[in-house]
């Protein structure tokens, strides 16, 4: 696959997550697609991993949006620098609703082969989330 066409593949990723498409997730993710995500409580696996992820944020940020910054491309590897903006309306773990927004940065690296995502390594400001949420001083 081309660059152009991971880059792609990236981008359709994040709309599927956030409409719960998963049957573009068992198209386009490998069964034995990983996400490491040290900041996560489980493991998500395959595209029934994406899709509790999906289901374990959602919830609690309706409204999330994921407006892209960058995307580099090199080889099978996709980087996609991104930021979740929503607003928390729904329980988030054992966190009860606050309503307040929140707006973070994201570091995605991506794997792909043959035009299927089959790693995904994420870094996120989880520091800043709990401090905008309330939940830390800030």
């Amino acid at each position: 696959m081309s660059l152009e066409a991971n880059k792609q593949t990236c981008r359709d990723y994040f709309a599927a997550f956030l409409k719960r498409d998963t049957d573009w997730m068992k198209r386009h993710i490998a069964p034995t697609f990983v996400r490491h995500d040290p900041g996560l409580p489980f493991e998500v696996r395959g595209p029934e991993g994406v899709a509790q992820l999906h289901d374990a944020l959602l919830p609690a940020f309706p409204d999330m949006k994921l407006p892209f910054e960058d995307f580099v491309a090199e080889g099978e590897k996709v980087l996609v620098r991104l930021r979740v903006q929503g607003t928390h309306t729904g329980a988030f773990g054992e966190m009860a609703p606050t309503g307040r927004k929140i707006d973070i940065g994201v570091l995605d690296l991506f794997q792909l082969r043959d035009g299927v995502l089959v790693e995904h390594w994420a870094l996120l400001d989880n520091l800043g989330m709990l401090e905008q949420l309330g939940a830390l001083p800030g």
